[in-house]
């Protein structure tokens, strides 16, 4: 009854639109209600998760993502990435998804990695008469890479909730963000074939002279990734210290080398940091709580019976839990999904002989998908907003990417165990 009873009020409750939080608040008043332990007794769980200072990685890496995104640091990698393909058809768009593979690289948030390349690219694809629809529905398609591309918030909470190294977690990814980089791009080349009024930028001369000073422009942008991986891989320091680090580095870059931030608006944007990161702290807060009580009540192994009941082929229950995630990823945000769907979802993997870390590169690629599909597609409504395009004239090329660029890599990741293990191996060990 509790299970059943929690799930029926957060799918009822998110469909209705109520904050993710508050839905869950919702469950965790349910459960006290029917349960036998007042709310008080549930308090502990969820303030014993989040004292974790590996947990402390998440707002310092959404801290530097806001500088990041405030302080103009992407715009020079933008420039370096047109310069080199912006003269071919179709360039200026594959250097709007390879500039969301490298802000995503550094700010670990889709959201952030939207708002940022949707802003700084989406003027010069109007400019230059790329389709504004299929233009908007590119980056709003590459922006989950930035849960991709290590580090990410979202595997960092994987590695914390499955007992699983955290690096190992972050390289399990990387691979399938290159086949989804390359997928999209491909994809977007063939839907261009039919647009014929696009102008071209030309190739500057001479390109060496302009090459050298656009480098050493986004220099310091490119060097803030090599330090925060280059320190993490290279054992000088953990997640949670390179986030600090992250934060660190950005503010003198925002301010005195890109100059698009002063110490005033410094101040607001980490005021409004400071805002998005207590909902999500709030959010990890209620879904440890609700899901520590289901995992108390037996809902892995029911879920596992209900699997088993309908077949033990590995390849249909590896295609059930994908579609399972790709539903929780359509209603509620990477975090909270990640936290629901791990406990639960995590076991059955394994009862098919799927390895954990394989199993982080699979969660991984499902969240970032769903949060781009409709119906519900959070992603979706906020890049009509940040590229100022209808959602409606969006739908259809972003289906394409699902479908074509998407949907493949994400099959290739599930079945293909090798794309999601190599790295970790090969750095890090069995």
């Amino acid at each position: 009854m509790i299970i059943t009873g929690s799930l029926l009020i957060v799918c009822v409750m998110l469909l209705l639109g109520v904050s993710v939080y508050v839905a869950f608040g919702s469950v965790l008043i349910f459960i006290a209600m029917v349960g036998d332990q007042s709310i008080s007794g549930y308090l502990p769980t969820g303030a014993t998760g989040i004292r974790s200072l590996v947990l402390l990685a998440i707002p310092l890496f959404m801290i530097a993502g806001g500088i990041m995104e405030k302080g103009k640091i992407a715009a020079p990698l933008v420039a370096l990435a047109s310069m080199f393909i912006g003269h071919i058809k179709g360039g200026l768009s594959a250097a709007a998804v390879l500039a969301c593979g490298v802000f995503g690289s550094i700010s670990g948030s889709a959201n952030a990695t939207l708002t940022c390349i949707g802003g700084i690219m989406m003027p010069h694809l109007k400019k230059a008469k790329y389709p504004k629809g299929q233009s908007a529905a590119l980056i709003v398609s590459a922006s989950p890479l930035g849960l991709l591309i290590p580090p990410s918030s979202s595997h960092i909470l994987y590695g914390w909730v499955a007992q699983q190294h955290v690096l190992k977690c972050f390289l399990s990814t990387v691979i399938p963000a290159i086949i989804l980089i390359t997928l999209l791009i491909i994809t977007n080349q063939i839907m261009l074939r039919k647009y014929d009024n696009i102008e071209l930028s030309e190739r500057p001369k001479p390109f060496m002279p302009t090459f050298g000073r656009q480098g050493r422009l986004a220099g310091p942008a490119l060097l803030m990734p090599i330090i925060i991986l280059g320190g993490i891989y290279g054992g000088i320091m953990t997640p949670t210290e390179a986030a600090g680090i992250a934060v660190v580095y950005a503010i003198p870059v925002a301010i005195y080398i890109y100059k698009g931030l002063t110490w005033k608006t410094l101040a607001q944007t980490i005021c409004n940091s400071g805002v998005t990161i207590g909902v999500v702290m709030t959010m990890i807060f209620m879904v440890l709580i609700v899901s520590d009580n289901l995992i108390a009540q037996g809902a892995p192994q029911i879920a596992k019976d209900m699997v088993y009941s309908v077949s033990d082929n590995p390849i249909v229950i590896l295609l059930m839990i994908n579609v399972v995630m790709i539903l929780i990823g359509m209603l509620m945000d990477d975090i909270s999904g990640l936290l629901l769907a791990t406990p639960i979802l995590l076991p059955i993997a394994q009862s098919t002989g799927m390895d954990p870390i394989h199993f982080a590169a699979v969660i991984g690629v499902n969240l970032g998908m769903a949060n781009i599909t409709p119906p519900t597609a959070p992603l979706l409504y906020l890049g009509a907003q940040v590229c100022d395009t209808p959602v409606a004239k969006m739908l259809w090329p972003t289906l394409l990417f699902i479908v074509f660029a998407w949907l493949p890599t994400l099959m290739l990741t599930t079945f293909v165990p090798q794309l999601a293990l190599f790295l970790p191996d090969l750095l890090l060990g069995k």
